[in-house]
Order: structure tokens, then C-alpha cells, then sequence
């Protein structure tokens, strides 16, 4: 298992950006592929963007695609997300997750991520 820290969220008019930032334990966090997921008021949790171990493989649901940006520095145990061309419907808590597997392929399934943060709010005024 893996703690997880999220930080980052916040208030920011349509058209602005936030940075989101994970923090993991630092020992076993570079074995693992991460995720970014989203919950709206009255809405099922949605997936984000993932990433894999290593870093050099991503993929994002089509509503973010151009906007959001997921990277990851293993050196500081934290996984990010970069949001540009932030809309109103991106208003929700973003949890960061940790696949349940050490060195598993990136995939978008919210039951194959076995740890979460306890999320960040993210409001985008209109």
C-alpha cells in the first residue's frame, strides 16, 4: 500500500489553471502506476489521467484531453496534474490512486487502484 497526499486545489475562474500535486511514501512509490480521478456533487467518481511507473506512458479521458497534463517525479515520491483551460464542469474533489500492483500497465479502471488520497477541491467559476 501506498500513502497518499493530495494538494493543490482551489478556487479559479473559467480559462485559469491549477497545479495538483500527490505526495507518496517514498520508499515504494516509483514502483507503481498512478491515476487521477474526479467526483462531482451526486456524480460516480470518474477517471482522469494515469500514468505508469516509469513515466513514459499517459492516458486521459477525452473531456481533459489538450487541457490536462499528468507527470511524475519518482525522485520526490509526487505525482502531478497540470489544468489549463479550466471549465466549470471540472468542478469536483480529485483523488490521486496508486494501482493496486507493483509495475502494472497503466490502466483507467477505478477497482484496479487500491490506494487513494483523501482528495482536494477544485471549483471553476463561471
Amino acid at each position: 500500500q501506498v500513502q497518499l497526499v493530495e494538494s493543490g486545489g482551489g478556487l479559479v475562474q473559467a480559462g485559469g489553471s491549477l497545479r495538483l500535486s500527490c505526495a507518496g511514501s517514498p520508499h515504494t512509490f516509483s514502483r507503481y502506476a498512478m491515476g487521477w480521478f474526479r467526483q462531482a456533487p451526486g456524480k460516480e467518481r470518474e477517471f482522469v489521467a494515469a500514468i505508469n511507473w516509469s513515466g513514459d506512458s499517459t492516458y486521459y479521458v477525452d473531456s481533459v484531453k489538450g487541457r490536462f497534463t499528468i507527470s511524475r517525479d519518482n525522485a520526490k515520491s509526487t505525482v502531478y496534474l497540470q489544468m489549463n483551460s479550466l471549465k466549470p464542469e471540472d468542478t469536483a474533489v480529485y483523488y490521486c490512486a496508486a494501482h493496486v500492483r507493483q509495475f502494472a500497465a497503466i490502466t483507467t479502471t477505478r477497482t484496479d487502484f487500491g490506494s487513494w488520497g483523501q482528495g482536494t477541491q477544485v471549483t471553476v467559476s463561471s
